[in-house]
């Protein structure tokens, strides 16, 4: 099925969850001071939730925490003749590492002891598969 700006494949939810778990930078949209926010966070998917950790003093943690956010991820290619993106909505809570069993954040430096990390389960999740149009 073709989305609705009509250059793409809508994806399921599986697919969309299989998508994000090959990426690992996505964008956490949330509200701040009463104004849309966007910041950038490395994550990882458990289940079908993604998670990130954040410093516990930052806007994003006192916008999100406790709160309806969104997610977005993707991958393009250079031309942007082909890739995929994926968009969740779900309400943000704190988790431990604990609780996650995995790091939060998957690149090699270790989570500082001080950050928390914030879980957004999939409560609705959308994805599109982007081709060119000449295929």
């Amino acid at each position: 099925m073709v989305d609705d700006v009509g250059f793409g494949l809508l994806l399921d939810r599986q697919q969309c969850l299989a998508l994000l778990r090959t990426a690992s930078l996505g964008r956490v949209i949330f509200t701040h001071r009463a104004m849309p926010a966007v910041r950038p966070v490395r994550f990882t998917v458990v289940d079908d939730a993604v998670v990130f950790a954040v410093p516990p003093g930052s806007p994003l943690y006192a916008g999100a925490r406790d709160a309806v956010v969104a997610f977005e991820a993707d991958e393009l290619a250079a031309d942007l003749g082909a890739g995929w993106y994926v968009s969740l909505l779900g309400r943000a809570t704190e988790a431990t590492a604990v609780d996650l069993g995995v790091p939060a954040c998957p690149c090699p430096a270790p989570t500082p002891v001080f950050q928390r990390f914030l879980r957004v389960p999939a409560e609705t999740i959308s994805g599109h598969r982007i081709v060119c149009h000449a295929e």
